[in-house]
């Protein structure tokens, strides 16, 4: 709860009106009966009409006063509810665009997801709710006990029994109740990475005729989420039966004893009507406490979910220039670097992990002394297995994880000296997975980016998407689909190849972004990259070796250790497996 109080300080003024209003309105609606109560005792019994008319224009304009400021109250929370739920939203978006790749890969893709929409929901749904019932709920309660005292302490005793009991029942459903609900967040997140999986993966689905296990498979985490649900439902729920048992009892016994009190010239009946009628609003008092408890359940589980994040240490802080240097020579430079994703033998790897060695805690080692330098304006190529390390070397070299052993440098810098916005602007890449997003091609290629339109042009010129997309009646104003599905693989690798080079950058990273091209397509963009952008510098990560043999330098890596290094010439002579996938892919 503190987490979610911290976003509320901004807001006291509004909350502390919201709930005065709120309590004026309670406190109205308790005087109702009481004036119903003087009407049927006092008033009627005078047979006054204008008495009678007089007293119900109270009563309706008592009624009307709750109405608008209930109405009012509601306003005021509601807007609290959407500004907070903003700024939670805004910080855990913010924070997780920050996350390093192994706070990432901690998280999971599916579960920020879910933290940034039903985890979010749920506060949203508590902030607006606490300020009505966490309020009129009380008022009702406590109110109207105190209000039927004045009238009949034999009856009020009855109510005096019973509260605490369905109030103490509450509070410990509702505190058995918050471990559940955080485990229902968990199985949501399940569901959500099965959900975001097929719907990437659809194609892949229908192709291989997979409906069937998938639906099962996406049934299965349905069932452990949903049977996860129903536990913590049942659990919140038991008071409502409870409740409305030990409410029905009470409200037997005080129609009962009424009657006898009335019956024996005790108590009129007046006082039983406006009893009968507290008796219900105390019971809604007991009731909204019981809402308010499950909301405040599932929103200190959730708000926890989302302060994990928000909280979360930053990991790739820059350090200060002096603290690390080189004086090898080479544009980038990596020097002796070992890396692991740092999970346990056995098991299952990260995304883009390589399945390398182990070091000496069983953790698996990536990369194993990876050394090697290139110059301003060079070009190098990555090849080797899936899986042995090449996407690991570029995830270094833009420092979305740190290297555990060894250093990597940019311009005689350490990356990690590097601020992170400054880092990664003078990159242009494109990674093997990479995302097209539901808009124009301009604004897919620009990307929020300062990039005129001849620049613009120039970029799709090089990476042969200007054609196709002059084919399209409203040319870079064509609007792409979610990931780019009304394009083919070729079209979507070269507006995301136009979008690296759009910006001119120092550095341009293709992680195989050329798999989909056809021969002809792929030698034209390598001479283009040549001609247009000879001052940058250029890696391209490859599974094929015509995409790779003009570079200036090319190394060839086999479970996460470089085993070749040199042109393609020299590799030809002097690398068993380059000469292999040479000899695999160009038929001699």
């Amino acid at each position: 709860m503190r987490f979610i109080f911290s976003y509320l300080k901004k807001y006291r003024g509004m909350i502390v009106a919201a709930m005065t209003i709120k309590s004026i309105a309670a406190l109205g609606e308790l005087m109702l009966p009481y004036v119903l109560e003087h009407m049927v005792d006092d008033v009627v019994p005078r047979q006054s009409r204008a008495l009678i008319f007089g007293w119900g224009a109270v009563m309706i304009a008592l009624a009307v006063f709750v109405r608008q400021t209930n109405v009012k109250a509601n306003r005021m929370s509601t807007k609290v509810a959407k500004e907070s739920i903003y700024e939670i939203r805004r910080d855990l978006f913010w924070k997780s665009l920050g996350l390093s790749g192994n706070q990432v890969d901690e998280f999971g893709l599916p579960s920020l997801n879910s933290r940034m929409t039903s985890d979010s929901y749920n506060v949203q749904n508590f902030i607006r709710s606490f300020q009505a019932m966490g309020v009129r709920a009380p008022i009702l309660l406590i109110g109207g006990i105190a209000i039927t005292l004045t009238m009949d302490v034999g009856l009020a005793s009855v109510l005096c029994i019973l509260a605490p009991i369905m109030v103490g029942l509450v509070v410990w459903v509702s505190w058995k109740g918050i471990p559940l609900y955080e485990k229902v967040q968990e199985s949501v997140d399940d569901i959500v990475r099965i959900m975001r999986e097929n719907i990437t993966g659809i194609r892949v689905v229908k192709a291989l005729s997979k409906e069937d296990y998938e639906v099962r498979r996406f049934g299965e985490a349905n069932e452990q989420m949903a049977g996860k649900d129903i536990r913590a439902g049942i659990v919140m729920a038991l008071p409502g039966p409870l409740m409305t048992f030990v409410l029905n009892v009470g409200l037997t016994i005080v129609v009962v004893v009424g009657a006898v009190r009335v019956n024996g010239g005790v108590t009129k009946p007046g006082v039983i009507l406006a009893f009968l009628t507290y008796f219900n609003m105390i019971s809604m008092g007991v009731m909204g406490l019981n809402r308010v408890f499950m909301m405040m359940s599932k929103a200190n589980a959730s708000a926890a979910r989302i302060a994990a994040v928000v909280h979360a240490q930053d990991e790739l802080v820059p350090l200060p220039e002096e603290a690390a240097a080189t004086e090898r020579e080479g544009y980038i430079v990596f020097d002796h670097v070992g890396f692991n994703y740092g999970r346990a033998q056995g098991e299952e790897h990260f995304p883009g992990q390589a399945v390398g060695r182990f070091d000496g805690q069983g953790r698996q080692k990536s990369l194993d002394d990876i050394d090697f330098s290139m110059k301003k304006g060079g070009t190098l190529g990555i090849i080797g297995a899936t899986g042995c390390g090449k996407t690991t070397i570029i995830n270094l070299l833009m420092r979305f994880y740190d290297a555990d052993e060894g250093a990597v440098f940019i311009d005689g810098k350490d990356v990690r000296t590097y601020d992170k916005d400054t880092l990664h602007r003078m990159f242009g890449v494109v990674f093997q997975n990479d995302v097209i997003f539901a808009d124009s091609l301009k604004e897919n290629i620009a990307f929020g980016r300062d990039v005129s339109p001849e620049q613009m042009d120039a970029a799709a010129a090089d990476a042969r998407a200007r054609d196709f997309i002059r084919e399209y009646e409203d040319t870079y104003e064509h609007k792409a689909v979610v990931r780019g599905a009304n394009l083919s693989g070729g079209q979507r690798q070269r507006v995301l190849i136009a979008r690296a080079l759009a910006a001119a950058p120092d550095i341009l990273i293709l992680d195989d972004s050329s798999s989909a091209l056809d021969y002809k397509t792929d030698a034209a963009l390598r001479k283009a990259i040549r001609e247009h952008h000879a001052d940058t510098t250029t890696i391209i990560v490859a599974q094929r070796i015509s995409s790779i043999m003009s570079l200036d330098d090319i190394i060839v890596l086999e479970e996460g250790k470089i085993i070749g290094h040199g042109t393609h010439d020299q590799l030809l002579e002097s690398c068993p497996m380059y000469q292999e996938i040479y000899r695999v892919q160009m038929g001699t």
